[in-house]
């Protein structure tokens, strides 16, 4: 596997390989970023070529939020990725990627990028976009890997990546969750790395309650703000900070409609710790 910091190097390294898969990734990587990886190295199969980079965006953090202290683990996380099928890991420095400050942005729509996530942290997909869009550039991948844990993310690039007429194959991995004794089924998150062990316990509380929001839609409730406040207000009585919990249609993040495939969303703060999941509903 060969570990590139420079755009030049990378773009020479991938010319002999038609079939590239891509996994962007800001590195402090778990065993959903490696799914990826691994799903990428199916779909390309032998011959092609296994992107992955580690890059932490300033663009997609607000000034309050953690990019300074977000961990950097670049030696662990090449060995992993290794170990993984990955063939490249391109780990291009700030001024790599930012030679210049980048003046020039991707603005998603804001009907999908401005609510939920985007308006609990205004600008994030449009420094999302933007990142990803140039790391497109770089890499001309014929296909991207992103989990789906990251629900919203998902739809903004995919649909960023249909009307910019990128000749880019989308893929979404399904969310991986803990196995590890007392925390079966927490979402695997970056900054899990944050949670105490009881806040880990705890940390279960979100996706139960997602649930919890699910069933009552399933056993035929339709006052769709009331059971989006009985839950936000399940999560408050625990202790959390809720930023939103809903149940939207899978194809826009519209509010939820009888017939339609759905999914439920949400975003709370444990501690200091924001976590997000999602469930998609079957049936």
């Amino acid at each position: 596997m060969q570990v590139i910091h420079t755009i030049p190097e990378l773009r020479e390294a991938l010319a002999v390989h038609r079939q590239r898969g891509f996994v962007p990734t800001m590195g402090n990587l778990h065993d959903g970023h490696l799914a990826l990886v691994k799903q990428a190295r199916e779909l390309v199969g032998p011959t092609g070529a296994v992107v992955a980079s580690i890059f932490v965006n300033r663009l997609q953090f607000a000034p309050h939020e953690d990019f300074d202290t977000y961990p950097r683990t670049l030696e662990r996380d090449c060995g992993l990725l290794e170990a993984a099928g990955c063939d490249v890991v391109f780990a291009p420095g700030e001024k790599e990627l930012y030679p210049e400050p980048q003046s020039y942005k991707v603005l998603p729509p804001t009907e999908l990028a401005d609510i939920l996530e985007g308006h609990f942290r205004p600008g994030f997909f449009t420094g999302v976009c933007t990142v990803v869009h140039k790391l497109f550039n770089i890499v001309q991948p014929t296909l991207a890997v992103f989990g789906k844990k990251d629900y919203q993310q998902l739809m903004v690039l995919r649909r960023m990546t249909a009307q910019m007429a990128l000749p880019i194959a989308i893929h979404g991995g399904e969310t991986r969750r803990s196995d590890e004794p007392g925390n079966e089924g927490l979402a695997l998150s970056s900054r899990n790395g944050y949670l105490s062990a009881a806040e880990k316990a705890e940390a279960l509380r979100l996706s139960a309650t997602l649930k919890a929001l699910i069933a009552r839609w399933q056993a035929g409730e339709r006052e769709l703000a009331a059971l989006e406040a009985d839950a936000m207000q399940a999560l408050r009585d625990a202790g959390w900070a809720p930023d939103y919990l809903t149940l939207r249609r899978q194809h826009d993040l519209g509010p939820a409609v009888d017939g339609q495939p759905l999914v439920a969303l949400g975003a709370a703060r444990l501690g200091r710790t924001r976590l997000i999941d999602n469930l998609e509903v079957v049936g």
